[in-house]
């Protein structure tokens, strides 16, 4: 996945089905029309991922139930393993490809063995699941990795886990044994050839200010992988200004509707922002071209129109002696370049020249 021609765009639908797998199957739809290379869920137990009484964000308790736990509004946002297997057969009945996001092993173990999916995506809150990312990287899938609220430190000890998973499947876990793999050339390998990073700011909107895409660069130099970028501002011109910065893959959160209840859909994009989105890279992908500088092809009729030429600023005589007076630069091009003004002046006419003709 790390060497695709092409930006890989990820619509990330979720929880915005608000636990309906009808409106799941619409989202797909949505993603389809988009033409994205991917529609993503997200996959987990609200027993296994938070205790009861655990708090909701600060976003989630705006765009929900204040009163409601975490608990309580993530449990009414699962998907049963029926309706993703039903999901799966839809996105393969309309091109696209499926993924979700596990937030716990069972998940991972559901994901890879029963839906089979090609990649796995770790989301940013389960950068420092040691165990959750041990059991992704030893499935051998390749892994997209988000890193939003997260220090380099904290992703650097991350690939050390993933390095590990990758390597030494069956060896005993531990700090020492991470660092050995990470250090290792098969390490450095395996990571090049599965991982892909994704910078991230982990608020609902999150705040422009606050996007530092340039820390895209900082991730490329410190760490040698592919990076992406998973967004979560308003709007499209950010996804878009990401891959002009070199991001291999874009996610972004979509809705069918960004006034539906739920604690995500205010920070999504509507389908037709979704679509315009897409449409967007896609047209800068193919602005971003070659690194070399060369005349294209399209220009090549311009050049005689809007380049110039030296031509007689007077009538000259043969013999006369070009100077700054008898000579000047107009346009058409297409006769002696003004490069090579200098190189005239001082030189005699080898015929006469009415003014404006070229020299």
């Amino acid at each position: 996945m790390s060497h695709r021609d092409k930006v890989f765009i990820i619509a990330e639908a979720g929880v915005n089905h608000n636990g309906s797998l009808d409106m799941a199957l619409k989202l797909i739809d949505k993603a389809v029309e988009a033409e994205a290379d991917a529609v993503k869920f997200q996959t987990f137990r609200a027993e296994q991922i938070v205790s009861r009484d655990a708090a909701k964000a600060k976003y989630q308790t705006i765009t929900t139930d204040e009163n409601e736990s975490q608990y309580d509004m993530l449990k009414k946002l699962e998907l049963s393993e029926v309706a993703f297997r039903e999901l799966l057969k839809y996105c393969q009945k309309k091109g696209i490809e499926f993924l979700s996001t596990p937030f716990d092993e069972e998940s991972i173990d559901f994901l890879v063995n029963d839906i089979k999916v090609n990649n796995l995506k770790i989301p940013s809150g389960e950068i420092t699941n040691g165990p959750l990312l041990l059991k992704a990287a030893r499935t051998g899938k390749p892994i997209i990795l988000s890193t939003g609220m997260s220090s380099m430190g904290e992703i650097e000890m991350a690939l050390n886990i993933i390095a590990f998973g990758y390597v030494q499947s069956n060896k005993k876990p531990s700090f020492h044994a991470f660092q050995q793999v990470f250090c290792s050339e098969q390490g450095l390998q395996a990571l090049k050839a599965k991982v892909i990073l994704l910078h991230c700011t982990t608020e609902y909107p999150a705040p422009v200010s606050e996007v530092n895409l340039r820390t895209m660069d900082a991730m490329k130099v410190a760490f040698e992988l592919p990076v992406g970028y998973s967004d979560h501002t308003t709007g499209i011109d950010i996804p878009i200004a990401a891959v002009a910065m070199g991001a291999v893959v874009i996610e972004k959160h979509f809705t069918l509707d960004r006034n539906l209840p739920g604690p995500d859909h205010r920070a999504s994009l509507e389908p037709v922002e979704l679509k315009a989105m897409v449409e967007s890279i896609r047209r800068i992908e193919i602005a971003l071209g070659s690194s070399v500088k060369r005349v294209m092809p399209s220009e090549l009729k311009n050049r005689a129109i809007a380049r110039k030429s030296i031509v007689a600023a007077q009538n000259i005589k043969k013999g006369e002696i070009l100077t700054k007076s008898n000579l000047t630069v107009k346009r058409p091009g297409g006769g002696k370049e003004p490069f090579y003004y200098w190189e005239l002046l001082g030189k005699r006419a080898d015929r006469d020249y009415e003014k404006d003709e070229l020299i």
